[in-house]
């Protein structure tokens, strides 16, 4: 299984998946949890941004941790397939995968997730499923 932490730094978890660029892939046999790339994409690929309906770079993970998302994040990666995992802030990503991976962390529910108030600089009236 494959397994997708957002780190914007590479060293810790970070929040806002919606906004989250840079992604560490792990993958996942058994026992055996190890690094095998690192996403860091360009803006225009971020969820805030990307709203096509053809393949994305994260495609194929079974599950994103992060530290924090929206409902409507984790409504559009399971519409993908992409179950997500919250994680504590600046965790170590690693041993988050480990945990995922052994059960000791799991995924939510996206109706589960509160809304969380936003204060940025465009219009979600249009798109309700927009995530921030």
């Amino acid at each position: 299984m494959d397994i997708a932490v957002s780190s914007q730094n590479f060293r810790t978890i970070t929040g806002h998946a919606g906004k989250t660029r840079r992604f560490i892939i792990y993958a996942a046999t058994g026992d055996q949890v190890q690094e095998v790339k690192r996403l860091d994409l360009p803006k225009a690929l971020s969820f805030h941004e990307f709203h096509g309906a053809g393949a994305h770079p994260i495609d194929g993970v079974e599950v994103i941790i992060t530290a924090s998302c929206g409902p409507g994040f984790a409504r559009r990666l399971a519409a993908r397939g992409i179950r997500i995992a919250l994680a504590e802030e600046k965790s170590d990503p690693l041993a988050a995968a480990r945990a995922y991976a052994s059960g000791r962390l799991q995924a939510v529910d996206p109706a589960t997730i509160p809304e969380h108030d936003h204060d940025h600089d465009h219009d979600h009236d249009q798109d309700p499923d927009h995530e921030h």
